[in-house]
C-alpha cells in the first residue's frame, strides 16, 4: 500500500503522473538554487573573514594612536576637543535581491564634502595623534559598516540554504518517492481490473460459444428427426 491514500482510477493516474512531473523539475530548480546560494555564501564568508581582520587590525591602530595621544594631552583636553562633532552622517539602506533573498545594502554619507569637518577641534591646541586617532577611528567605521553588512548578507543566506535544503529533501526523500509508489500501486490495480476483465471476456466468450455450439448441435438433432419422419 502506498504511503498516501488514492483512488486506483486513471484519472487519478493521470494527476499524479502530472504531481510527479511538477515536483521533479521543482527538485532540480530548487538544487540547483541550493548550489548557487552556497557559492554566494561560501564566497561572502570568506569576504567576512577578511573583513573582519582588516577591522581588527584598524581599531587596533585607533587604539595604539588614542593611547599616544591622550599621553602627550591631559584627559580634560582631549574630552574638550572631542565634545561637539562637527560632522554628521546619515546613514540609507536599501535592499539587494540574490538568488530571491532581500539582502541589505549601506549607504555612508557624510553631511559636508570636505574631509577637514571630520576634526571637531582646531589644531593649535591638540597633539597630531589625535588628529590621526580620528581620522583611523573614521575609516574604522567605514569598514565596520561593510563588515556589518556582508554579516547580515551572510545571516540571511544561510537561513534561504537551510529552508531550500529542507524543501529539497521533502520532495526528494518524501514526495517524489510517494508518488511514485502511488503511480506504481495505480499501475498494479488497474493491470489487475484489466486482466480481470480479460478473463471475464474470455469466460463470456467461451460461454456464448458453448450456447452457439449446443444450440447448432441441437438443430442438427432436429433436422435429423425431421428428415427421419419424413423418410417414414
Amino acid at each position: 500500500m502506498p504511503a498516501i491514500t488514492v483512488n486506483p482510477t486513471r484519472m487519478e493516474l493521470t494527476r499524479l503522473k502530472g504531481k510527479l512531473r511538477t515536483a521533479q523539475r521543482g527538485h532540480k530548480l530548487l538544487k540547483d538554487k541550493r548550489d548557487e546560494l552556497m557559492k554566494r555564501f561560501l564566497d561572502t564568508v570568506r569576504e567576512v573573514r577578511a573583513l573582519r581582520a582588516q577591522v581588527e587590525e584598524e581599531l587596533m591602530r585607533v587604539h595604539g594612536s588614542f593611547t599616544v595621544a591622550s599621553a602627550l594631552m591631559s584627559g580634560a583636553a582631549m574630552e574638550q576637543a572631542l565634545m561637539y562633532p562637527k560632522q554628521s552622517v546619515e546613514l540609507t539602506m536599501t535592499l539587494q535581491n540574490i538568488m530571491s533573498v532581500n539582502v541589505p545594502e549601506y549607504h555612508y554619507r557624510t553631511r559636508t564634502g570636505d574631509s577637514g569637518d571630520i576634526f571637531p577641534y582646531g589644531f593649535a591646541n591638540t597633539s597630531g595623534e589625535l588628529d590621526d586617532a580620528v581620522e583611523a577611528l573614521g575609516q574604522a567605521f567605514r569598514s565596520m559598516l561593510q563588515l556589518a553588512q556582508i554579516e547580515k548578507t551572510a545571516q540571511l543566506l544561510s537561513r534561504e540554504i537551510e529552508k531550500t535544503r529542507r524543501r529539497v529533501n521533502a520532495l526528494e526523500y518524501v514526495v517524489i518517492p510517494n508518488t511514485q509508489e502511488a503511480i506504481r500501486y495505480i499501475t498494479m490495480k488497474l493491470d489487475e481490473n484489466d486482466r480481470a476483465t480479460t478473463t471475464r471476456l474470455m469466460k463470456v466468450k467461451d460461454m456464448l460459444l458453448q450456447e452457439a455450439i449446443e444450440e447448432r448441435r441441437a438443430e442438427d438433432e432436429r433436422a435429423v428427426r425431421d428428415w427421419k419422419e419424413t423418410q417414414r
